[in-house]
């Protein structure tokens, strides 16, 4: 312990002078505690010094028996050695006599089998020489079992004079059994009915040979029956186009009338499968060479029957030797096409996906059946093996359904009523559903005779087709005044639309959203159906651009539309004498104009038009209406106080309206950001009129306040509308020019005036104005005086515009 620990120690067992009698009693229990502690100390150090000892004894005694203990291991080793060289020799002569009974033992099996394989070569030469087939297959068999014994032997001479017997011997054999094939096909066999039991034996033969035997067989024998075959269709008679469903009759009643003969092959063989195959690849060289010589392009008809009846047969062998068809499939792809989602009941989205699940879940089963290339349709498709031969020559028939489809949508255009039948409830003209259902029935066609090339050609006919269509949709849209006529009258750009008008619009703008749409389910199915390597090159992008393009260009046509109409109003509120007025009154006519203008054609509008097209229609006429609003401002020729303060109150109303449109079209999902920007563009010109109502020696200061962004020619013209004479606004814009246009001040939106001060004003400015919120505070003021009803209605909307959060006077009148 430390010295402050021993201190406080003491302090705790004596703290008073009377506790210090037991100091005599605690030292005496002190020290006996040392005492105890010091024997325990003596006799730890004397056992220790007896340990010591002992430990280097058994260490010792340790070391001596490790000693002993390698001295017997190193006898124990020698004696094992003995042992084994004794055993040795021992086991010498027992070694020497195994080996010798092992080799006498292999030569006597060697000898026996050879005995049995010379007798068997004799006895197969035999039955070779009398064509004795049952026998020899199962001889051949023994004699190959054999020969596989004394394949280390190959060098010794007897061996290979066995061997060359035996080879000559099969080849015996092979030009017997070839021989007596010769004669099958030939009618014999109907005349000796032993012939068929008899070559059936020979196939056991075939069997028993290589496989090079049985493959060279079943070619010659495919070869000899089609030869008749290339003799009758290469003849000047049949080899015609018309002439190719005939083929197939043949190769069919030839396996009909010859299937009890052709029993006598081994199924194992598959010879009618072999057989097809080779009538397949002589059939599409055939017709290759009779659609290459065609000095003209065939008849489509002819062609497309041709190839009809080759799919067909391709898709029989396809299920008689392995593999369905998959046009079912094909058709319910194409059947997707077009349907809205939205229109689907349970049931057949249910269907739809339990098709996917079970086509997914057949792949594996198909590929494990793949692996035996042996089984007929493994390795090899018969679909596509003749028929791919039409494919580039199929260009006539692409030519024809883009003729077929292009005199389809002129005839849908012209039919085309523009208007929808009662009940609809996509509101899409019929002539873009029609023009769909050709398609699908236009792909259906060729989907069922090619899956290739004409396909993805056919696929770029519908592209141009929709791509028509775009332009003849764009064609039926308003046009606007063009040339030097209209330049000159004031209509150049101008739209006019009735109200039919701007319902086919909707039209188009919901056909060309549905086109849009079927246009990529087409690619997508397209995409699905056709060969793989062409499925990169299907895309429908460019056509979805073109619909895309084609909606924004009809809704801006609806915004343009309804800028035409408000024209006569524009005109209406120029003329109105607003340096004249003596009071305010309730909000002008073409305030009434503008509202029965909206009330007529936004509801039609909202109850055609999707949410997200209505609110793009919004979004682009607020952002037309509210600068152009401003821009008419300014087109007025003198603005009295009295004039402002109505033509504020018109812009209130207007500024109303515009909010009501999107509750006037039944579609409020985008209404907040809509509100937020009717607010900002109408706030500019509330800001202009605040400028006008200003005092002439404010104006400069109000304008700089209320309209930060504003020009040297703006507020000229402000001036003028004031009613001020050149000489009297000379003054004054010299002295706004010499202070800059704007207030020193950060960049604000006009509809919202910022509650924090403004920075700090130049040096320059000091005496020219005090402070911002002094110019706000005599803009909110303007015109107080006035003791007309009008303007206590004015002011009565003013307070009422007080309390919305966006409204631009929130700021002014509560400065």
């Amino acid at each position: 312990m430390d010295k402050a620990s021993a201190l406080e120690y003491i302090n705790q067992m004596f703290p008073t002078e009377a506790s210090l009698s037991g100091v005599e009693p605690l030292m005496q229990k002190i020290h006996s505690e040392i005492r105890h502690v010091d024997a325990g100390i003596l006799a730890a150090v004397r056992q220790q010094s007896n340990s010591r000892t002992k430990a280097k004894e058994d260490l010792a005694a340790a070391t001596h028996a490790v000693e002993e203990l390698m001295y017997k291991i190193r006898e124990i080793k020698t004696k094992a050695e003995q042992s084994e060289t004794m055993v040795q020799e021992i086991c010498r002569d027992i070694k020497k006599l195994d080996f010798a009974k092992k080799h006498i033992t292999t030569t006597i099996t060697a000898l026996h089998r050879l005995t049995m394989l010379v007798s068997a070569v004799e006895q197969l030469q035999i039955m070779a020489s009398k064509r004795q087939y049952k026998e020899a297959a199962a001889q051949l068999e023994a004699v190959n079992q054999l020969c596989s014994h004394f394949e280390a032997y190959r060098d010794i001479p007897k061996i290979t004079e066995l061997r060359e017997k035996f080879k000559n011997i099969k080849q015996i054999l092979k030009s017997h059994v070839f021989s007596d094939f010769s004669s099958l096909g030939t009618g014999k066999e109907t005349e000796e009915t032993n012939l068929l039991q008899h070559l059936s034996e020979a196939c056991l033969v075939v069997d028993a040979l290589e496989p090079s035997v049985r493959e060279e067989l079943v070619n010659n024998f495919c070869s000899r029956e089609l030869t008749s075959y290339e003799q009758i269709f290469e003849g000047a008679e049949l080899a015609k186009l018309d002439k190719t469903e005939r083929r197939y009759a043949w190769i069919k009643r030839r396996i009909r009338t010859n299937e009890e003969i052709w029993r006598i092959f081994p199924s194992s063989w598959h010879v009618p499968y072999r057989l097809c195959i080779q009538f397949c690849k002589k059939t599409r060289k055939q017709l290759e060479g009779i659609l290459d010589n065609v000095k003209e392009k065939p008849d489509v008809g002819t062609l497309l029957l041709a190839l009809q009846r080759t799919l067909e047969f391709e898709d029989e062998l396809a299920e008689k030797f392995g593999g369905g068809s998959s046009s079912r499939e094909i058709g319910n792809e194409i059947e997707e096409i077009g349907k809205d989602s939205n229109s689907q009941s349970v049931s057949d989205i249910r269907k739809k996906y339990e098709r996917k699940l079970a086509a997914n879940q057949g792949e594996p089963e198909e590929k494990d059946e793949n692996k035996d290339l042996s089984v007929p349709g493994a390795g090899f498709n018969f679909r596509g093996i003749i028929s791919s031969c039409f494919e580039p020559h199929l260009t006539i028939y692409v030519e024809l359904e883009q003729k077929t489809l292009m005199e389809n949508l002129d005839k849908l255009v012209q039919e085309e009523t523009w208007d929808i039948e009662e009940g609809s409830q996509n509101n899409v003209l019929s002539s873009s559903m029609q023009l769909f259902l050709i398609i699908k029935r236009s792909l259906k066609r060729c989907s069922a005779l090619t899956k290739n090339q004409t396909l993805f050609n056919l696929f770029k006919v519908f592209e141009r087709i929709l791509k028509a269509y775009v332009a003849k949709l764009k064609a039926r849209l308003p046009k606007g005044g063009v040339g030097i006529v209209a330049a000159a009258t004031g209509m150049d750009g101008q739209i006019k639309m009735s109200d039919r008008d701007e319902r086919v619009i909707c039209y188009i703008i919901n056909s060309a959203e549905y086109c849009r749409k079927t246009s990529g389910e087409l690619a997508e199915s397209v995409s699905k159906i056709i060969d793989p390597q062409l499925a990169a090159g299907v895309d429908m992008s460019a056509v979805e651009e073109e619909f895309s393009g084609l909606i924004t260009e009809a809704l801006m046509t609806l915004v343009h539309g309804l800028e035409t109409k408000f024209d006569s109003e524009m005109v209406t509120m120029t003329r109105v004498p607003w340096g004249t007025l003596e009071s305010v009154g309730d909000q002008s006519e073409y305030v009434n104009g503008i509202n029965m203008i909206l009330t007529s054609s936004i509801p039609v509008l909202g109850s055609l038009l999707s949410p997200v097209h209505f609110q793009y229609f919004l979004d682009k006429l607020a952002s037309s209406l509210g600068p152009r609003f401003y821009a008419n401002i300014f087109k007025c020729k003198h603005i009295s106080e009295t004039g402002a303060q109505q033509m504020l109150l018109d812009t209130q109303a207007v500024k109303t309206i515009l909010l009501e449109i999107p509750s006037l079209g039944r579609q409020t999902s985008g209404a907040a950001s809509y509100s937020k920007f009717v607010s900002r563009e109408m706030s500019k010109a509330e800001a202009l009129l605040k400028v006008i109502l200003s005092p002439i020696d404010s104006v400069a200061d109000t304008y700089r306040a209320l309209l930060p962004e504003g020009t040297p020619m703006e507020f000229q013209r402000i001036l003028e509308l004031k009613g001020l004479k050149k000489a009297d606004q000379q003054s004054i814009l010299d002295d706004f020019n010499k202070h800059g246009p704007a207030i020193t001040q950060p960049s604000i939106a006009p509809s919202v005036v910022p509650a924090a001060p403004a920075p700090a004003i130049t040096n320059q400015t000091v005496g020219f104005i005090a402070s911002r919120e002094d110019v706000l505070t005599r803009a909110a003021a303007l015109g107080r005086g006035a003791a007309t009803t009008g303007f206590k209605r004015f002011l009565a909307l003013t307070e009422a515009a007080k309390d919305r959060k966006d409204g631009p006077f929130r700021k002014l009148f509560n400065a």
